[in-house]
């Protein structure tokens, strides 16, 4: 996305402080007010842990902040925040306040999740950026520590993304002390919890198992990355609000078939993406061995018309090895093999599909904008 175009997800756009404004006012600059939110919220955090040991706030909990504050477009939060909206979520003051740092938390858990997959997959690069793992690494490498600087590494990234963890729930705790509410948030905020870890294990048990079919993959998908990207977020937005269940089920609808598109975009992006704009090297799913639909469907398809493809390809996953020039083979030959164009189809359906099921929702003409153009961004071609 342009750096100078203002939308929902930049989180460069010009944000008010969280307790000056109303959510009308709000709804074009919640990435920034997100922002705003957890900064405050970790100055807090950061003095108490140095009254614990100033080491450990000094390196963990700055570069948790770090790496938090850093970067992200903050696509959860902003989607908690349009599913509190289209519940009828409105106001000034303390309402828009708590929905915003409500929804601020789930930042929180995402930081988790990205630090630890990191650990998991082994990947160097975040947002442009060594990853926090690597990072830990290297400053164990340059004071000359003793044993290993990726064991350290790796054992500081998995501390950093528990404590995250920790603090979005302390964070919510702190947020919504009203009981009724809390009661409505605690249901898609635990799902939400689990679900990434299962997520998770399905990925790393399918790579385990070389598990290539497209029905692991579309789960893996569903469970990883839509659940807790969009469809909870969404949830718990509309549970804050105090949806019924038919907004519920409409808004967890859409989430469902727009998180998997937007999977399924990340996963395009890995092979056919530029690094410069997506802030991570092309191939490293093929490099970790991920068996993603693109994949599955190529392997199929090669093995139905190509065994010298399908060799390749075979040889292809989970070689660490690869070169860039490789994943470029690699790309065009499941670009012949029409796995490509699948997949995109395959967005295009569940993006279509989400868009009509938010078009008949009961909600205002500005949420469903909203969710509309949050749909395409997600899914788009650029990342």
């Amino acid at each position: 996305m342009s750096a100078t175009r203002r939308n929902d997800f930049d989180v460069a756009s010009p944000a008010p402080s969280a307790s000056l404004t109303s959510s009308a006012e709000l709804d074009g600059h919640v990435p920034g007010a997100v922002t705003h939110v957890l900064s405050d919220y970790f100055a807090a955090r950061r003095s108490a842990a140095s009254e614990i040991d100033p080491h450990f706030s000094e390196e963990v909990v700055a570069r948790l902040e770090h790496f938090t504050l850093g970067g992200g477009k903050r696509m959860r939060p902003v989607f908690a925040w349009w599913g509190w909206r289209a519940a009828g979520g409105s106001g000034s003051g303390q309402a828009a306040t708590t929905a915003l740092r409500a929804a601020s938390a789930l930042e929180l858990i995402q930081a988790c999740a990205l630090i630890q997959d990191d650990v998991m997959d082994g990947s160097v690069l975040r947002r442009g950026q060594p990853a926090i793992h690597v990072a830990f690494a290297e400053a164990h490498r340059r004071n000359g520590w003793a044993g290993s600087p990726e064991r350290y590494g790796e054992s500081l990234a998995i501390l950093a993304g528990d404590l995250a963890l920790i603090w979005a729930d302390d964070m919510l705790a702190e947020v919504v002390d009203d009981p009724a509410t809390r009661a409505r948030v605690r249901a898609p905020w635990r799902a939400m919890r689990t679900e990434m870890i299962a997520g998770q294990f399905l990925d790393l048990r399918a790579q385990a198992r070389r598990d290539a079919s497209e029905r692991t993959a579309l789960r893996v998908d569903a469970v990883k990355t839509a659940a807790y990207s969009v469809e909870r977020p969404l949830h718990f937005g509309a549970a804050l609000a105090g949806a019924d269940e038919e907004l519920v089920a409409a808004l967890r609808g859409y989430g469902a078939e727009v998180g998997t598109a937007f999977q399924l975009r990340d996963d395009l992006l890995g092979i056919y993406g530029d690094p410069a704009r997506t802030g991570k090297p092309i191939g490293d799913d093929l490099r970790e061995g991920k068996r993603t639909l693109l994949l599955a469907i190529g392997l199929r398809r090669a093995e139905e018309r190509d065994s010298s493809a399908a060799e390749a390809l075979r040889a292809a996953v989970g070689d660490a090895e690869l070169t860039d020039d490789d994943v470029r083979v690699v790309g065009k030959l499941l670009d012949e093999l029409g796995a490509r164009e699948a997949v995109e189809r395959q967005v295009r359906e569940l993006l279509d599909s989400g868009l009509q099921r938010i078009g008949k929702a009961p909600i205002k003409a500005t949420a469903r904008e909203a969710l509309r153009t949050l749909a395409l961004e997600a899914t788009s071609r650029s990342g």
